[in-house]
């Protein structure tokens, strides 16, 4: 009997040793390494920290940076940065990070290929992405950003109507506008209606939620071990409620005056080119963005109650460090300023200061048929998703199925609560 169970000791040596795990029926498995992997839209594929990977399309061909000129389709401009949060973040006990997350990204890119839909991209459903990693690793760690593009809104369409709001009221005068314009190009500032109506966030709840529920679905049919932690992250505003007093007004001009091109430049410059009274509204879309999350985590939440499930709200993480925030911008702020380009060359316009409306308008044009060349607009920079991985660290050591809120502090420090 002394003899077997010192057989026995040894062989569970060996098997710890060896990274073996015995499963039902005696049969012997090597264990798979441990994996995390992000889901979603650019708030977690690190849109606008620079460094972007070349992404897989649904052919199966890597893409690297296809030039400037290309369809914004192609699958590179997923923008999956490797200083993305999700790579900041400190994860014990993973071994390898996918990002599987996509610029732009939809609740309907979660179980589809995202060209099946207009202005999507070449790349495989986010959940064909999943099984691929399941297949050689046991998944324990899920961060998804999905919500602030859906089929009622999308990020990008409300940052640049406020944009263009804006800059069409700084270089049009009036005169101009009703004389060669026909008076059909809105100038006035954004209000929440104009973002996303109350009927709008709720449809997009329900979407996002649908999505969500995929993902799980998924997890427990494919997931080695079956257990994993999912964090659902929402957005942080990248915009202030007020500018700094030095953007508020140029050369006598206030942004509620006619044709202001000096205030327009400057607050271009500093990276904030957007009505004062629109700042308000775009809290409140924000709000709404992360309601959103919260009310889809509070429903599957109480659908699966052995869930591992929790909410990282990091809509205070980049508080006192917002673009025209502070004098300095966009140099001491924690998210990428609004750049154009005069056309798709990669030369990228700092200043505004002298241009006529006609090359305003030129620039403006190059944004919309090559979204390329200013899509990082108005998104956490490389710095920002620096701070994004500290929140993603501390909500990983929460306790499971709360909501963990990550605030930035005066002097730069984070409370995770």
């Amino acid at each position: 009997m002394r003899v077997l169970r010192r057989a026995a000791a040894m062989v569970a040596l060996l098997v710890g040793a060896v990274g073996v795990q015995v499963i039902q029926g005696g049969t012997a498995q090597a264990a798979l390494p441990t994996a995390a992997v992000a889901l979603g839209d650019s708030f977690v594929s690190g849109e606008g920290a620079g460094d972007y990977q070349p992404v897989v399309d649904t052919s199966g061909t890597a893409q690297g940076f296809p030039g400037w000129s290309a369809a914004n389709s192609n699958a590179y401009f997923c923008h999956r940065s490797a200083n993305a949060s999700f790579f900041k973040a400190s994860l014990p006990g993973i071994q390898d990070r996918f990002n599987l997350a996509c610029s732009g990204g939809q609740p309907a890119d979660i179980a589809n290929a995202s060209s099946a839909r207009p202005k999507g991209r070449s790349v495989a459903s986010q959940l064909d992405q999943l099984r691929a990693v399941a297949q050689t690793h046991d998944i324990d760690v899920v961060l998804i950003g999905l919500g602030s593009n859906n089929s009622q809104f999308t990020f990008g369409d409300v940052a640049t109507v406020c944009a263009n709001r804006f800059i069409a009221d700084a270089w049009t005068g009036w005169w101009e506008f009703w004389a060669y314009l026909g008076g059909d190009v809105p100038q006035e500032p954004c209000t929440v209606s104009d973002l996303a109506s109350d009927a709008e966030v709720a449809a997009a709840t329900t979407e996002t939620t649908a999505a969500l529920r995929q993902i799980l679905d998924t997890l427990a049919q494919v997931d080695a071990d079956g257990v994993h932690q999912v964090v659902l992250q929402n957005y942080t505003n990248p915009l202030p409620l007020d500018v700094a007093p030095e953007y508020r007004d140029e050369d006598n001009r206030t942004d509620t005056r006619d044709k202001f091109r000096d205030l327009g430049a400057e607050r271009y410059a500093a990276g904030c080119p957007i009505h004062r009274a629109s700042l308000a509204p775009g809290h409140v879309f924000s709000q709404n963005l992360g309601n959103l999350v919260k009310n889809a985590y509070t429903t599957l939440a109480a659908e699966r109650p052995a869930a591992n499930l929790r909410v990282l709200d990091v809509q205070k993480a980049f508080d006192g460090a917002r673009l025209c925030e502070n004098p300095g911008s966009p140099g001491n702020a924690l998210a990428t300023p609004v750049r154009v380009q005069e056309s798709p060359n990669g030369n990228v316009v700092n200043s505004l200061s002298g241009w006529d409306k006609i090359r305003v308008q030129k620039a403006a044009n190059t944004c919309v048929t090559y979204f390329q060349t200013c899509q990082e607009a108005w998104h956490p920079n490389a710095a920002g998703h620096v701070v994004l991985g500290q929140c993603l660290t501390g909500a990983l050591t929460a306790a499971p199925r709360t909501i963990v809120t990550c605030a930035r502090n005066p002097n730069g420090s984070l409370t995770i609560s």
